[in-house]
């Protein structure tokens, strides 16, 4: 399916600015959680008369070869992008709803930062759950929606512009702990990644909550000293 601009029309005719976010990397036993931003406009959308990028989707269904370049076309197509992340550490304090709203709270405060009005804006958030609402300093209009990712351009652009980053990511710490294969895996759960930490432990870059509820048993065995 590809995706429309559709929702992003119908908002902005009551807001100046659509911002979409979604996150990638939520079910990953390592390496951060992270929250794609992408900020579109009328202008924007009449400039480009509709049209999106070709091959734009959903990042689970662009293959990891054409992720790169189709992300950097994303970023060169919405009027400003961002990318927040929250760490295995924060993950394993607050829980995963928190952290995605830590994430998706830097991502906008980097928007900010680049002179966009976010206030003033309406966020399309991928899913059924406002986690924004909570972390953002102040005032915010938010409009979860299912499948966001698949079904609105301004969504797919933030969710591959996150994936990409996510992934470079986890290349370079994959260079310093080759053990883990994350060069492969990017953190998630495969049974390479699994028997690697049943072999060699847990990495400061291990969500050890998770590693402790998904890889052993008891969690007790991962407690924090």
């Amino acid at each position: 399916m590809i995706p429309t601009l559709s929702l992003e029309h119908e908002l902005l005719r009551e807001h100046p600015l659509v911002i979409a976010c979604d996150e990638v990397g939520r079910g990953a036993l390592a390496g951060p959680v992270s929250v794609g931003a992408t900020v579109v406009d009328a202008a924007m959308l009449d400039a480009c008369a509709g049209a999106i990028p070709e091959g734009l989707k959903d990042s689970k269904l662009v293959t990891e070869r054409r992720r790169p370049e189709l992300a950097a076309r994303a970023a060169a197509w919405v009027t400003r992008s961002a990318v927040g992340t929250a760490s295995p550490d924060e993950i394993d304090a607050r829980g995963i709803i928190a952290a995605l709203g830590t994430a998706a709270a830097r991502a906008l405060g980097e928007l900010a930062a680049q002179g966009v009005d976010v206030g003033a804006a309406i966020v399309i958030l991928d899913g059924s759950h406002d986690y924004i609402t909570p972390q953002w300093p102040g005032p915010i209009a938010v409009r979860p929606v299912v499948k966001a990712d698949r079904d609105c351009a301004s969504a797919s652009a933030a969710s591959i512009i996150a994936k990409v980053a996510r992934d470079t990511h986890m290349l370079e710490l994959h260079e310093a702990l080759p053990v883990y294969a994350w060069d492969r895996n990017k953190g998630y759960g495969s049974a390479a990644h699994r028997e690697a930490i049943r072999e060699h432990g847990v990495s400061e870059h291990h969500r050890r909550t998770w590693v402790a509820t998904e890889v052993y048993q008891p969690a007790a065995l991962f407690a924090s000293p």
